[in-house]
Order: structure tokens, then C-alpha cells, then sequence
């Protein structure tokens, strides 16, 4: 099993494997336009410019389950990210990443890497590092800053 084995709905709506993402190292962040942590979309951009010819790619899930802080539509979100922060990496369509009706990724993610006394999803702009293999390699608090992921994103494209 890895990340390969699902697919989710791009922001745009179109159906994406993430099997179109082999050997391509991932960043797998949960998004929110309203969130005191919205501004690392900006240092998330600049990660994705600065490694993306090498082999890099974020995936972003927007989700309104912490304090409504991402009510939106998908078009409000895309527009948003895009104008505010000049995103250009995959943005995916809202989900829920806990519960019930949490998306099957993120079932999958937080079942191979647990946070810090719970598996749970505790907040926006929760980070998980995927291998080329699709295998989830670490997982990263929503203080982490994007820029300290450096050097385990550059240990894995070496890889």
C-alpha cells in the first residue's frame, strides 16, 4: 500500500491519481485561507519553485474542519491562494481529513504516521513528507515552517 492507491478531486474537479506522482517526491499539507498558518502558503510556494525541477511536488487539501476557516467554495479557495500567495502547486478540492468522512488519503496518511498522542489531524497545515516510493516518511506539526523541511526534502530527491 502508498499514496499511489488513491486519487482525489483536483480543485478544478477533475478526477487525479496520485499514481501520476511516481518517483516524485511529496509534500502533503491540509489547507486553510483563514487560519493563522495561512501565510506558510507563501513559503510553500517558494519550497515548490525552489525543488519542483528536481523532482518535488506539494499536493494541497484545503479542509473547513478546524473553526470553519476555510467556508469557501473551490473557486474561492483557488482564486484566493492564487492572487494572495501566487500558488501554482496541485491544489486539491476541499475534503475532510478527519471523522467519519475523512478522505481515504488521509485515512491512509494518519494510519502511517501519528501525531503527537493521536492519529487525528489536529489542525490546518499539518505536513506529510512522501518518498518517491509513495510511502509517508514523516509527518510535521502546523507550526513547522515550510523553509525547516529542507533538508529532508533534499535528503529524499538525492535518494
Amino acid at each position: 500500500m502508498s499514496i499511489y492507491n488513491f486519487s482525489a478531486k483536483t480543485i478544478d474537479g477533475v478526477e487525479k491519481s496520485l499514481a501520476d506522482y511516481k518517483g516524485k517526491v511529496l509534500l502533503i499539507v491540509n489547507t486553510a485561507s483563514k487560519c493563522g498558518f495561512t501565510p506558510q502558503l507563501k513559503a510553500l510556494q517558494s519550497l515548490y519553485e525552489k525543488y519542483r525541477d528536481q523532482g518535488f511536488e506539494i499536493l494541497g487539501f484545503p479542509c473547513n474542519q478546524f473553526m470553519n476557516q476555510d467556508p469557501g467554495s473551490n473557486e474561492d479557495i483557488k482564486s484566493f491562494c492564487e492572487m494572495n500567495y501566487g500558488v501554482s502547486f496541485q491544489m486539491f478540492e476541499k475534503i475532510d481529513v478527519n471523522g467519519k468522512h475523512a478522505h481515504p488519503l488521509y485515512q491512509y496518511l494518519t494510519s502511517e504516521k501519528s501525531g503527537f498522542l493521536t492519529q487525528k489531524i489536529k489542525w490546518n497545515f499539518t505536513k506529510f513528507l512522501i518518498n518517491k516510493e509513495g510511502k509517508v516518511i514523516r509527518r510535521y506539526a502546523p507550526q513547522t515552517k515550510p523553509e525547516e523541511l529542507q533538508e529532508d526534502i533534499t535528503s529524499l530527491l538525492k535518494e
